[in-house]
């Protein structure tokens, strides 16, 4: 049973029904930024949702690239799939343990590739386990499939592109960074990174999208989310952050609400902070 991909979230109580289909394939897409002092595959061995494969998000990126977790290419992605034994016709589910944060990088990544069976759970595993519902620590066996095939899709754009959109002002440019940091008034995690933002850019802070649960927000308040930050929805949207693991929650959030003209800035701040070229804006 494939889900409407104009619906890009599933319920807990949806998974629970349909975890046993041949066709679902769960991935626990944990990550965590240090600080947290969390290791994501340490919790996935320990506990993860029955059947659940587990994605590293810094492993299967672009080794080639000094940015951090930046896309791989469509031939890696696909070797991974295929190791996974996924396929282009599974319907996809995709988790995280703080209920809806890295998940939503994988939903991404999985469209990026072309392949839009792909939904994430919402509230994610802490919702899952606060429902009382099945768990094990017990190792999930990939079947091995030949057939997954990868094309990438224009959703992903470089500094480049990001520059043009900027001095076109034919794009909203949505940060997903919390306010200070978009104001230049709170340091950067990362060091050597200067402190602002893209010029022409809006601050969406992830964290408004979702409820305290972390699941997100229905569509009709997530307009208003967007609406107040001054957003203008008819434009086409580049979403950034600090790397592009919450920019994606944003692009979760807009085709939540049936928008589909939206694209990630793949290197995000991390690349365009580090620059000392690049244009930007403070407070």
């Amino acid at each position: 049973m494939l889900v409407d991909d104009i619906h890009t979230l599933v319920s807990p109580q949806w998974l629970d029904s349909h975890i046993d289909d041949a066709n679902l394939k769960l991935i626990d897409a944990s990550w965590y930024l240090p600080d947290m002092q969390r290791n994501a595959h340490s919790e996935y061995s320990a506990l993860h949702i029955p059947g659940a494969l587990f994605f590293d998000i810094d492993t299967l990126s672009d080794n080639t690239s000094d940015l951090p977790h930046m896309a791989p290419s469509t031939e890696v992605f696909a070797a991974w799939l295929c190791a996974m034994g996924i396929s282009n016709s599974h319907q996809v589910v995709v988790y995280d343990g703080m209920g809806l944060f890295s998940a939503a990088r994988v939903w991404w990544l999985f469209k990026v590739m072309g392949l839009d069976n792909v939904a994430v759970l919402d509230g994610g595993l802490p919702k899952w386990i606060s429902q009382g519902r099945n768990h094990t620590n017990a190792a999930t066996q990939p079947e091995v499939y030949q057939l997954a095939r990868c094309i990438q899709r224009p959703k992903m754009m470089g500094m480049t592109q990001v520059l043009a959109a900027v001095r076109s002002k034919k794009y909203e440019i949505i940060d997903a960074r919390a306010p200070g940091r978009f104001l230049g008034i709170e340091p950067e995690p990362r060091k050597g990174l200067r402190a602002g933002h893209i010029p022409g850019s809006k601050n969406v802070f992830f964290k408004t999208l979702l409820h305290d649960d972390n699941t997100m927000k229905s569509p009709d308040d997530l307009r208003v989310v967007f609406e107040a930050a001054g957003v203008d929805m008819s434009m086409p949207v580049i979403t950034s952050c600090g790397s592009g693991i919450t920019a994606a929650i944003i692009n979760l959030a807009l085709a939540h609400i049936g928008s589909n003209n939206h694209f990630l800035y793949d290197g995000s701040w991390a690349e365009w902070g580090m620059s000392q070229t690049l244009p930007i804006e403070i407070a």
